[in-house]
């Protein structure tokens, strides 16, 4: 993409995430000492077990180098505002997961450099290396996801009412720059992107639906109640997908890098779809129970 594409990119996501900090409150981050148990096996999954999962399935699987690197990329982020509004459709606890996105999108400026430096190292030749400099990464996902989400809150907590009535519009507007993008890179990788989009599209799903259901049941093996563990769940398997667009498109300049997370943009809705569908009926089944 040229530099126009990249800054208009990187300027949509801080807009996302200024909405993201406009849905926050400080009590998001005090939830902490409310749901200890539920917060520190959603954290783990996301920020420890999703990683793992998604080098495995990029080490067994026969991928190119650059679909190996992107899915790692979107391994490293954290979930997104999506998750929050599949959370809400499937009756699971949205306060569990707004804070859970809110904590990780923090926690996460720190692992993300050392996340996709050790990716690079690992699945690209020699001839072809890249190294990202931690300092910079940081400081630059710092600039485009936490000082927007804190200028959010800010207005959040001195203007709710305006707040409150751009929510919806700046979740429609991510949901029409997400799939602008995702048509922007098929036109740019288009010799490539049937080849990558095979690749990409298995093992996007496998990591989609295994952290999910890795999610749920680890959160039903610590005996959290069933609304927490769907949120667990969703959190655990739908991920930023813009961020790391943005990481492959902006930081590393590539991108072949940003086919995966495109493919599994795309790919979430659907199996976010399934979630709801369980969450809900899971739901009416505990009502009728009670």
């Amino acid at each position: 993409m040229d530099s126009i594409s990249t800054i208009v990119l990187a300027s949509s996501l801080i807009i996302i995430m200024l909405g993201m900090g406009l849905s926050l409150v400080v009590d998001d981050f005090k939830r902490i000492f409310t749901y200890p148990k539920a917060i520190a096996v959603g954290l783990t999954n996301q920020i420890i077990l999703l990683p793992i999962l998604g080098f495995a399935l990029a080490s067994l699987f026969p991928l190119q180098p650059e679909v190996a690197i992107g899915i790692m990329i979107l391994a490293a982020c954290p979930g997104g505002p999506t998750s929050n509004l599949i959370s809400h459709l499937a009756k699971g606890d949205i306060a569990l997961s707004v804070t859970l996105t809110a904590i990780s999108s923090f926690v996460t400026i720190l692992t993300i450099p050392f996340i996709i430096n050790f990716a690079l190292l690992h699945f690209l030749d020699e001839g072809q290396m890249i190294k990202l400099d931690i300092i910079n990464t940081i400081i630059q996902i710092l600039v485009i996801t936490i000082i927007p989400v804190s200028i959010g809150m800010i207005i959040r907590k001195y203007n709710e009412g305006f707040a409150l009535r751009m929510a919806k519009p700046v979740r429609i507007a991510s949901g029409v720059v997400l799939a602008l993008v995702i048509v922007g890179i098929t036109i740019k990788e288009k010799d490539n992107f049937v080849s990558y989009f095979d690749q990409a599209g298995t093992v996007a799903l496998c990591l989609n639906v295994l952290t999910m259901v890795v999610g749920y049941y680890s959160a039903r093996l610590f005996k959290i109640k069933n609304k927490s563990a769907i949120s667990i769940s969703i959190e655990s398997g739908i991920q930023n997908g813009t961020l790391a667009i943005t990481i492959a498109i902006v930081l590393l300049e590539n991108t072949s890098f940003a086919i995966a997370p495109a493919v599994y943009s795309l790919l979430m809705f659907f199996t976010g779809g399934i979630a709801v569908y369980f969450g809900i009926k899971k739901s009416k089944r505990q009502d009728v129970n009670e």
